[in-house]
């Protein structure tokens, strides 16, 4: 089963780039930056992450984006997850990106946006991986922050695929940006929203997303459960939910994987993706061997949420099909259940 996991074709829809910095790199492009961190070594930053939810994570993830300065470092962030993802044998990537975090301190957005655009054609070239970006607003920040940096993507924006929502829910419900999402719609951006494990009015949100707001996906979107209404809805109209296993059992009581399993029996488009891979310790292929440990799956299932990947991906149904072909072939002979 490891192997069969390790050689699944997988699509993820669910990372923050900023996720993914390692602590080596860290450490490596604070000495290009000229900038001390508060720890002694690469061990003692691993050590530092010990969440116990959101809010707590949070402040690590934005404390350390600081290093992150030119557009080379930008790059090298980019290249290396793209590296490690096809390492995985993650085919194609939706990968989120907060521009808030670094314009506000001063980075200009064309710096970040260029390095990560260099890096994804050397990595499609080089590498045979495919992605696109998502920018995401930082909901813990003001609407018209978010519409002013609407605005300012707008030259780049045949770079970018969509936007989203992330950051802090709590106080910060979807309809807070729905003129910056109304306006993002109109620029022919797609839509998605963060919809995190726990928050306060979880149901109310995801209805929020998907009835007013008209997102193509919700982000996490766990809570749907509790709602038989709202998870049958979201089957029927087949919208994914990324969940992200993992980072569940950092910044919840659990992976998450019992729920998981009862939206593929539901007929959910549930897929698993690594969120915060970089502070959570685990990419694609740990976060598809976690759940398929706990909920003791065969090939089938673990191709179903490649499957469900796949077709939520926002690609032309040509290049989508492809994909899906590799796999359906991929493991044929294996066992199912």
């Amino acid at each position: 089963m490891a192997d069969f996991i390790a050689g699944l074709p997988k699509c993820e829809l669910h990372v923050h780039i900023e996720g993914t910095l390692e602590p080596e790199m860290k450490f490596a492009l604070a000495a290009r930056n000229g900038i001390a961190l508060p720890y002694a070594d690469v061990a003692a930053l691993r050590a530092a992450y010990t969440f116990t939810d959101l809010t707590s994570f949070l402040t690590i993830y934005y404390e350390g984006m600081k290093v992150l300065v030119g557009e080379q470092d930008f790059y090298d962030l980019m290249y290396a997850y793209l590296t490690k993802a096809r390492s995985q044998n993650v085919l194609y990537a939706e990968i989120f990106f907060d521009p808030q975090a670094h314009t506000g301190r001063g980075v200009a957005f064309d710096t970040l946006i260029r390095g990560f655009r260099r890096a994804q054609l050397d990595a499609e070239r080089l590498l045979g991986m495919r992605s696109q970006l998502i920018m995401c607003f930082l909901r813990d920040m003001s609407a018209e922050f978010a519409m002013a940096t609407l605005l300012e993507s707008l030259p780049y924006k045949q770079w970018i695929v969509g936007v989203g929502l992330d950051s802090d829910e709590r106080g910060n419900p979807p309809e807070k940006f729905a003129a910056v999402f109304a306006r993002a719609r109109a620029e022919g951006y797609l839509l998605t929203m963060h919809c995190d494990v726990n928050q306060d009015d979880s149901v109310a949100h995801i209805w929020t997303c998907i009835d007013e707001i008209g997102v193509a996906r919700v982000d996490h979107g766990v809570n749907s459960l509790e709602d038989p209404k709202l998870s049958a809805t979201l089957a029927e109209r087949g919208l994914a939910l990324t969940v992200c296993p993992i980072s569940n059992a950092f910044v919840t009581e659990s992976s998450q994987s019992a729920a998981i399993g009862t939206m593929l029996k539901r007929g959910m488009r549930v897929t698993v993706n690594s969120d915060d891979p970089a502070y959570f310790g685990g990419y694609m292929t740990e976060n598809f061997a976690l759940v398929q440990r706990e909920l003791g799956l065969g090939a089938d299932a673990l191709k179903q949420f490649s499957r469900n990947a796949f077709e939520a991906a926002w690609l032309p149904r040509t290049v989508r099909d492809g994909y899906l072909t590799l796999v359906e072939v991929h493991g044929s002979a294996a066992a199912t259940r």
